[in-house]
């Protein structure tokens, strides 16, 4: 029975970090630049929490200056608007993340309209959404580019191959489709709503899971040395985290399987520090 080889994004991203500190070095010697990130966190969610103080801390960890803005929950959407305008303005940050989910009194569409794109690192906007579509992305979702480096990392070349992406959300399931399809492959988009889903994984060459429900995709629904990434994080009732993949099943079957933890999530907060980098040097060369 053959044995997945594990893609490990822990390392990749510890890898990626080393060479953004070069870069960050770079911006400093020649530009007097030190690329800066700001965090926007509405309201006491406890994991908005976590994944704020994670982001803040990686800034930290390559050089990049962050700062963490935190609002009450029972904000007006003026307040955070505003805020979104001055930080726009700003020299000094090249990239503004508002950690979602916003509290219900704000139109979570009008606050990401608002960033400007040149500073969406998150790459959420209409406009980076579009350019992406057209295949001249500005900046990229950062879970799927994280992805796409992964493959990238093992050099597995798309180009020609069935992918096949479950999960259509605006954050990974869309842009993940689009990256794919501007690499070359023939991409299937599959959801809650698809009948006879085993049938379209089986037949996938590429399987990127991004569901989030647990162990959701099984062995018998991939076929013999397919590529499995696994985007879902969830946490089991015995507070173990786990992916949307059956890891312990399909890692018999699979060629390339990526595990949770330390797959995919590595990578989303390392490819916000590339894209906050990315803004830094296109603020040099406009």
């Amino acid at each position: 029975m053959a044995t997945a080889k594990i893609m490990d994004g822990k390392k990749l991203a510890a890898q990626l970090r080393e060479n953004f500190k070069q870069r960050i070095a770079n911006l400093q010697q020649n530009q007097g630049l030190i690329p800066g990130l700001a965090v926007i966190l509405v309201g006491e969610n406890p994991a908005s929490q976590v994944y704020v103080k994670n982001k803040v801390l990686a800034c930290e960890s390559v050089g990049i200056h962050s700062e963490k803005i935190t609002f009450d929950a029972n904000i007006s959407e003026e307040v955070l608007l505003n805020k979104i305008k001055e930080l726009n303005a700003d020299p000094k940050i090249h990239g503004i993340l508002v950690q979602l989910p916003l509290p219900p009194q704000i139109n979570e569409n009008k606050i990401l309209a608002a960033i400007s794109i040149n500073k969406d690192v998150d790459g959420f906007h209409a406009e980076n959404v579009g350019l992406l579509a057209q295949g001249k992305p500005q900046f990229i979702s950062c879970t799927p580019f994280g992805v796409m480096k992964m493959l990238a990392a093992e050099n597995i070349n798309v180009q020609g191959l069935h992918a096949v992406v479950v999960g259509r959300s605006n954050i990974v399931g869309k842009p993940m489709a689009m990256l794919l399809l501007n690499a070359g492959a023939t991409v299937t988009v599959c959801h809650s709503k698809t009948q006879n889903l085993h049938f379209y994984t089986q037949h996938a060459d590429i399987v990127i899971a991004a569901v989030g429900k647990a162990n959701f995709i099984t062995a018998d629904m991939i076929k013999e040395n397919a590529v499995v990434v696994d985007v879902g994080i969830n946490r089991l009732e015995n507070g173990k985290l786990c992916g949307d993949v059956d890891f312990a099943e399909c890692s018999k079957k699979a060629a390339y399987i990526s595990p949770v933890p330390g797959g995919v999530g590595p990578m989303t907060i390392t490819m916000l520090l590339e894209n906050t980098i990315i803004s830094a040097e296109n603020s040099v060369s406009k």
